[in-house]
C-alpha cells in the first residue's frame, strides 16, 4: 500500500476539509527517513573495499564510520527534537537534510579517513534531527483518527531500507564504486526538501502567535546547550562501556552522569528533556515497549548467526535469507497494525503483537536447532509480533504528549530505541562465547533467548499503559 492509497483512505474516513492529508510532506518524510537506516546498513557492505582504497585498517576504520555514526545518532536524538520543538519541525527536518547532503556530499569529494569521519559524524547529526522531526510532524499534522496507520508506514518504510540497505550498498559499490554510497543521497535529499517545503503553510501555533500579538513576541529562553552537553556525555560513556568490556568503568561514569544532568534539567527555563513526560501513562509504555522490543530484535539479528555458525556450515547469505522472514513479515504486518491500531485502539493492538512476539521468542529458546532453517516459524511469530505493536505503541506515545513538545517525545523515544539495542548487544557478549562443543552453543543460545523472553513478558505488561479506543481518541483529540 503506497502513500498515495493511504492519503486516499484517509481523506475519506476524516471526510472534512481541516482533516485532509498531506499527501507531499508524508512522502517527503518517508524518503527523509528511509536514509536513516540505509546509511547504517549500506557502509557496512562497502568497508571491506575502503579498507582496500585508503588503505587503513579495518577495525579503524569501522571506528572512524560506524563508532562514530551510533554514537553521534544516539547523543543528538534528544537535543535534535527539542530543535524541532523550538524551530518548527518542518525546518528543523530542512536542516536535518541540508546536514545529511552536505555530510554526503563532502564524503564522496573528499574521500580520505579524517573527512570521512567528520562527513559521517555531520551525516549522523543531520539524521538525528530528521527522524524526530518526522516523527513529530505525524502527530502535529495528521489527524488521531489515521496516525496509527501512518505510524504503521512509518516503522515499515524503515524496516525496509534497512533490509535492502546492504543490497543496495553491494550494487552501488560494484558498479560505481565505494563513494557512490555517500553520493546516491543527494538526489533523495533534494526530492525529499522539495516535497517537504512546497507550498507548506506557516506552522499552527506560528500563526496563532502572529494573528492575537498585539506587541513584540518575549524573548524565548537560550537553547539548552550545557544540559544536552551533559546528555550527551553520560549516553557516550554508557554505550562505550556497554559496548566495550575493559570500559565498564565509562559506563559507570555515565550513569552518574546523569545526576547533574537532572539535577540542571529541573532548573532550566527550557530544557533538552523536561521529566514531566514521563507521567504521561501512554508515553511511557510505548516508549518502553518500542526499547524492550528493540533490546530483544537488535540482538537476535546478530545472536542467530553467530549460533549458526558455531553448530552449521552455513554461509552469511542462508542466515540472511533466515532473518529475512522475520524482517519481511515484519514490514508487512505494520501496515496491517497501523489501520487495526485506528480501528481498535493501541492497548488491544500492541498487546496481541506483544503476546504473538514473546511466543515466537519462546519458540526459539525451546526448539531444538537442527538446521538452520528450523527457525523460520518462530522468526515469523517473531516479526509479526513486533509489527503489529510497533506502530500503535508509538502512535500512543505521540499521541499522549502535547503539540509543543512533539519534538522533544519523538527524540527521548528514538533514544530509548537505541539504547535497548545497545543493552541487548551487552547481554550477548556477556553470554555468547567462542566454544564450537554444540551444547554449550544451545545452553547459551537459549540462556540469551530466554533473557529476551522475560524483556517481551515485561512489553507485555507496558501495554496495559497504553489506551482503549475510546480512550485514545479522547485523548488525542484533547491534545
Amino acid at each position: 500500500m503506497g502513500w498515495a492509497e493511504w492519503a486516499e483512505w484517509a481523506g475519506q474516513r476524516v471526510g472534512e476539509p481541516s482533516a485532509r492529508v498531506p499527501v507531499r510532506l508524508l512522502a517527503a518524510i518517508a524518503l527523509s527517513v528511509a536514509l536513516a537506516p540505509l546509511n547504517s546498513t549500506m557502509v557496512a557492505v562497502a568497508l571491506p573495499e575502503m579498507a582496500r582504497t585508503l588503505p587503513v585498517d579495518s577495525g579503524a576504520l569501522r571506528q572512524a564510520l560506524v563508532t562514530s555514526y551510533l554514537l553521534t545518532n544516539i547523543v543528538l536524538q534528544s537535543p535534535g527534537g527539542k530543535l524541532g520543538d523550538r524551530l518548527g519541525h518542518r525546518r528543523a527536518l530542512g536542516l536535518g537534510q541540508l546536514l545529511l547532503g552536505l555530510g554526503a556530499a563532502l564524503a564522496y569529494l573528499w574521500p580520505v579517513l579524517t573527512v570521512l569521519t567528520v562527513a559521517r559524524v555531520v551525516m549522523a547529526a543531520g539524521g538525528a534531527i530528521m527522524v524526530p522531526s518526522a516523527t513529530a510532524l505525524l502527530r502535529t499534522e495528521l489527524p488521531p483518527e489515521v496516525r496509527g496507520r501512518a505510524f504503521g508506514i512509518f516503522g515499515a518504510v524503515m524496516g525496509v531500507s534497512a533490509g535492502v540497505g546492504p543490497t543496495l550498498g553491494a550494487q552501488l559499490v560494484a558498479h560505481f564504486g565505494w563513494t557512490s554510497i555517500f553520493l546516491a543521497n543527494v538526489p533523495v535529499l533534494l526530492v525529499s526538501a522539495a516535497l517537504a517545503h512546497a507550498g507548506a503553510s506557516p506552522p499552527r501555533a506560528a500563526a496563532a502567535a502572529a494573528v492575537g500579538a498585539v506587541g513584540p513576541a518575549p524573548r524565548a529562553p537560550r537553547f539548552d546547550l550545557l544540559g544536552s552537553v551533559l546528555l550527551g556525555a553520560s549516553l557516550v560513556g554508557l554505550v562505550l562501556g556497554l559496548e566495550h568490556a575493559h570500559l565498564r568503568w565509562a559506563a559507570a561514569l555515565g550513569v552518574l552522569g546523569f545526576v547533574p544532568f537532572v539535577l540542571w534539567e529541573r532548573r532550566a527555563a527550557d530544557p533538552v528533556v523536561d521529566f514531566s513526560l514521563f507521567r504521561l501513562r501512554a508515553f511511557v509504555g510505548g516508549s518502553l515497549i518500542i526499547a524492550l522490543q528493540n533490546f530483544a530484535m537488535y540482538a537476535m539479528i546478530f545472536e542467530l548467526p553467530q549460533v549458526a555458525g558455531r553448530l552449521f556450515a552455513v554461509g552469511p547469505r542462508d542466515v540472511g535469507n533466515t532473518l529475512l522472514t522475520m524482517m519481511g513479515t515484519m514490514v508487512v504486518v505494520s501496515l496491517v497494525a497501523g489501520r487495526a491500531s485506528d480501528t481498535f485502539g493501541p492497548r488491544a493492538v500492541a498487546l496481541s503483537g506483544c503476546v504473538l512476539a514473546l511466543s515466537g521468542m519462546a519458540l526459539l529458546a525451546t526448539r531444538p536447532l537442527g538446521a538452520m532453517t528450523d527457525a523460520i516459524p518462530a522468526l515469523v511469530m517473531l516479526g509479526a509480533g513486533m509489527g503489529l505493536s510497533n506502530a500503535p505503541s508509538q502512535a500512543a506515545a505521540m499521541g499522549d504528549v502535547p503539540r509543543e513538545k512533539s519534538g522533544m517525545a519523538a527524540g527521548l523515544t528514538s533514544t530509548m530505541r537505541y539504547m535497548g539495542g545497545v543493552a541487548g548487544l551487552t547481554v550477548l557478549g556477556l553470554v555468547l562465547t567462542d566454544r564450537p562443543e554444540g551444547e554449550v552453543v544451545m545452553r547459551e543460545h537459549t540462556t540469551a533467548t530466554l533473557i529476551f523472553c522475560a524483556a517481551l513478558a515485561v512489553a507485555i505488561g507496558c501495554t496495559f499503559l497504553l489506551p482503549g479506543r475510546a480512550a485514545s481518541t479522547k485523548t488525542a483529540g484533547a491534545r
